[in-house]
C-alpha cells in the first residue's frame, strides 16, 4: 500500500465518500444515490482493459436503469489530460456519468491498487462486491446480482 493510502473497502464495509465533478458539469456524490444500487468504476482513457469493459458496463446500465442502476465511471484525471477523458468518453458514447477525480483523492480513499476496478455498492450504501482487473460479463452479471434488487414475483 502505499503510504497516505487508505485501506481497500472490502465488503461488507461502507462505500468511502465520492463527491466530485461531472464531465460536462454539475457535481455527483454516492450519498446523493442512496437507496439505489450503484456500480462504480475506476478507470483511465490509457488502460487498455478499461475501454475493453466499458461497452458491457454502458449495456448493462441500459439494461438495469427500470431497476435504478446507477453506474459512476471514476476517471483518474489526476493521471491524465482532460481532453484525453473527452475524446474517450465520446468515442465510447458513455451514457452514464463520468466523474473526473482531478487530484486522486477517491482513487486514494479506496485504496486503488489496478486499473480497472469495479465496486459494487447496495443501496444502503454498503459495498457488496470488488473486482480488480477487466470485468467479463459472468463477473459482471455476479456483481450485479449481488445489488439490484430481486425481480418482483409473479402471480
Amino acid at each position: 500500500m502505499v503510504e497516505g493510502q487508505a485501506a481497500r473497502p472490502e465488503v461488507g464495509d461502507s462505500a468511502p465518500a465520492i463527491s466530485l465533478d461531472r464531465l460536462g458539469g454539475g457535481q455527483v456524490s454516492l450519498d446523493s444515490l442512496r437507496g439505489r444500487p450503484v456500480l462504480i468504476n475506476f478507470w483511465a482513457s490509457w488502460c487498455v482493459p478499461c475501454r475493453q469493459e466499458m461497452p458491457e458496463l454502458a449495456a448493462a446500465w441500459q439494461a438495469q436503469r427500470a431497476r435504478a442502476l446507477e453506474v459512476l465511471a471514476v476517471n483518474l484525471t489526476d493521471q491524465e489530460g482532460l481532453k484525453d477523458v473527452e475524446t474517450f468518453v465520446a468515442e465510447l458514447a458513455l451514457p452514464f456519468p463520468v466523474l473526473l477525480d482531478k487530484r486522486g483523492r477517491v482513487r486514494e480513499r479506496y485504496g486503488l491498487a489496478a486499473l480497472p476496478t469495479t465496486y459494487f455498492v447496495d443501496s444502503l450504501g454498503d459495498v457488496r462486491g470488488v473486482h480488480a482487473g477487466l470485468l467479463s460479463r459472468p463477473a459482471l452479471e455476479k456483481g450485479l446480482a449481488l445489488i439490484l434488487p430481486s425481480a418482483a414475483p409473479t402471480d
